[in-house]
């Protein structure tokens, strides 16, 4: 089979290539899936450079999450047969096959194409575990989503106005915003260009945020701080713009807020049965057609850099997705 194949860890994608490799076999417990769909995410571009806390051994196949069919199963796996349409995630996706515990799979739902199921489970995870479990969010909240036209990003304005709070997504690109503004109705957007302090105030009538959604990290991090509600919660997500921000803790004395780290795999592994309430919840709310994960574009696989490029150079509203079967 055709596969994207990380042959050793190097800048600039330079350790990967497509290859022809064997096809794997499902052992007991797992499935082959014929792939469909493999999502872009930012791990996996710092994968290929071993910058990712998740560093597997070379030679690897990246590809963190995926959507396919079934194409055979392992001993002892029963509830599913070949031809019927899954998704998971974990390793492997950006090749034409891979192979998944069965345990960790889950039928697609009719209301998502294979490439919206490849990129719903981890953006959709991370937003429903920083609202519900981390930020405790309340119907009529106010919520800033920085990032907002990122999968992370994007997922979190969806789901955040789907528990009822009021949500003003930021971005630096008046064209993300007014997609988002078209597709996804928050109450409000930022250009964050220019600071984003006294807009965020505007908005909320001097209060501030009450909660803040923040992959970005940086000086975003750091004027976060003063349009953040008293009482309120950022929630660390990521820090895409480069720079781990640095928490002046007098600030947070005298606002009265809290910083929550948010990590949705790991609050499974340390909460088994939160998490699969976790992934119930989410997988619930796709199959009633209540979530809008949105594709931004497809690629072959043989196409993958340029894929890689659309993340890396922030071109992208919603997910990347690489389509094997292209």
């Amino acid at each position: 089979m055709k596969a994207l194949v990380v042959e050793r860890l190097a800048p600039d994608y330079q350790g990967c290539a497509v290859k022809q490799v064997p096809m794997p076999q499902p052992g007991p417990g797992e499935v082959r899936i014929r792939v469909r769909a493999a999502a872009v995410n930012f791990p996996d571009l710092m994968q290929t450079r071993g910058e990712h806390q998740h560093k597997p051994p070379v030679p690897f196949i990246p590809g963190m999450e995926l959507a396919g069919e079934v194409d055979a199963l392992g001993d002892g796996v029963e509830g599913l047969a070949p031809g019927d349409p899954v998704c998971g995630g974990g390793r492997g996706g950006m090749a034409e096959y891979a192979v998944l515990p069965a345990a960790g799979l889950r039928r697609k739902p009719d209301t998502l194409t294979f490439s919206q199921a490849a990129g719903y489970p981890v953006a959709y995870l991370t937003a429903y575990v920083a609202f519900e479990r981390c930020a405790r969010l309340q119907p009529g909240e106010w919520v800033l989503v920085h990032g907002a036209a990122g999968g992370v990003g994007l997922a979190a304005v969806d789901l955040a106005r789907i528990m009822g709070a009021r949500v003003i997504a930021a971005s630096a690109s008046d064209h993300k915003l007014d997609v988002i503004a078209r597709e996804y109705a928050p109450e409000a957007t930022a250009n964050v260009t220019q600071g984003f302090r006294e807009r965020v105030k505007e908005i909320t009538g001097g209060r501030g945020a009450d909660v803040i959604y923040d992959p970005v990290g940086g000086d975003v991090f750091d004027e976060s701080l003063r349009c953040i509600a008293f009482g309120g919660r950022i929630l660390s997500i990521g820090f895409t713009s480069g720079r781990l921000p640095v928490l002046p803790v007098n600030i947070a004395l005298i606002k009265g807020f809290s910083v929550i780290g948010v990590r949705a795999g790991e609050y499974g592994r340390q909460f088994p049965q939160k998490g699969r309430e976790n992934n119930d919840a989410i997988w619930k709310l796709a199959e009633a057609g209540k979530v809008k994960p949105r594709v931004d574009a497809e690629y072959a696989l043989d196409d993958w850099r340029a894929a890689f490029d659309s993340l890396a150079d922030r071109k992208v509203i919603g997910k990347t997705i690489v389509r094997p079967d292209l």
